[in-house]
Formats: structure tokens, sequence, C-alpha cells
């Protein structure tokens, strides 16, 4: 399918050939929902942890007679009724990954760059460079063409000028071509792809 293609000034720089391979497919939420469910639980740092029986200190005889002193038989300040006892059946630190087949990743990939173009929120651009990488600079051009949150993926290697000045700007995250991502994707409302990332990711899904 044609695309157009824009520069950073919003002008019309020519158009450029997408693939139905990469960019046609059609909406597929459930295969959406196991990516980003997949990506958070790899993110998730798994270090929650409870002290057992074993790991309280103190507690090695018994507080008090079992009989004779009217209150009710323990024996041992580390059980869990007592303040600072132990904790039954809490957390310990274990990883949230779960395994997800990699056609499902690629076809989600695929599917949510898909999904940006059918709904007219994929951009794509001649490139990054500026003259002047300055944050005010970007912001400015940013605002002009109406991003707000926006998903800047470059190629193999972002511009190092365009990322730094980029870095301050809420609501704009900056990828290389390799690090496109279904989740980053979807949490941003606008898609701007440069030729290079196109070529690359299309190279790469196909």
């Amino acid at each position: 399918m044609k695309h157009e293609v824009k520069t950073l000034d919003n002008k019309a720089a020519g158009s450029i050939d997408l693939s139905d391979e990469v960019f046609g497919l059609p909406a597929r939420a459930d295969i959406l929902a196991r990516m980003v469910r997949w990506q958070l639980a790899k993110r998730r740092a798994g270090t929650h942890d409870t002290k057992e029986i074993g790991e309280i200190s103190g507690g090695g005889r018994k507080p008090w007679a079992q009989k004779g002193s009217g209150r009710a038989r323990q024996g041992s300040t580390r059980s869990p009724q007592w303040r600072k006892g132990a904790v039954i059946f809490g957390p310990t630190p274990r990883s949230h990954a779960f395994d997800l087949p990699k056609k499902v990743r690629k076809l989600a990939l695929k599917t949510a760059l898909s999904v940006k173009q059918a709904e007219g929120k994929l951009i794509v651009l001649d490139g990054v460079e500026m003259p002047k990488p300055k944050t005010k600079e970007l912001a400015k051009r940013f605002a002009k063409l109406g991003w707000l949150s926006v998903l800047v993926i470059d190629g193999p290697m972002v511009n190092e000028g365009f990322a730094r000045a980029a870095r301050n700007i809420p609501g704009v995250d900056v990828l290389p071509q390799q690090g496109a991502n279904v989740y980053d994707i979807l949490r941003r409302d606008t898609l701007v792809l440069t030729r290079d990332a196109v070529q690359h990711l299309e190279a790469r899904l196909k």
C-alpha cells in the first residue's frame, strides 16, 4: 500500500510502499493483550519477600508453661500470630516471566503496526535530522504537527542530536528499530517511523 512521507517541517517528501504483510493485518486484540502481558511480566522485579518461621530470630524457648497460666498455649514467639512473627505462605523472590512463542510475538508486533496504520495514526518521516537539534525547537515542531503523545522509531542507530533534543519533551519516546515493541507502540497515540525504520522492520518481520 502507498503511504505519504513527510518531513519534520510537515512538508511532503514523496511516498513509500508499505508491505501488506506487515502493515495490513487485521486487528487482533487477543494477540496484543497476550503480548503486553508477556512484556509487563518480564519487567516485574519479583523481589517481594517475607520471612518464614525459620528466618525469624529468637523464639527458641517456650514463652510460658503449657498449663496453669490461664493464657492460651504457645510454643514459640516466632509463630505467625505473634507480633514480628513469621508470615505463612507469603511471597518469595521469583521470576514472573513466562514463555510466549516467537511466532506470536512476531504476529503481535505486525498487528500493532497494522492497527496504527488502520487508525491513521502512522506517520512516515523522511528523516529526523535537524540543523539545530534543540529541545525548544523540536517541541515547537511537534506542537505544530499535533504530536502530544508520540513514539518515534528510527533506523538501527537513533540520530543522537534528535534523541537528545527529544529526551525532555513529555509524552515523547525515541527508539531504534530493534527496540520496537508492542507495549510502547500502543501506549503512545501516534507512531512515527523513518524510512530506515520501515525498511528494517519489513526485513525483520516478513
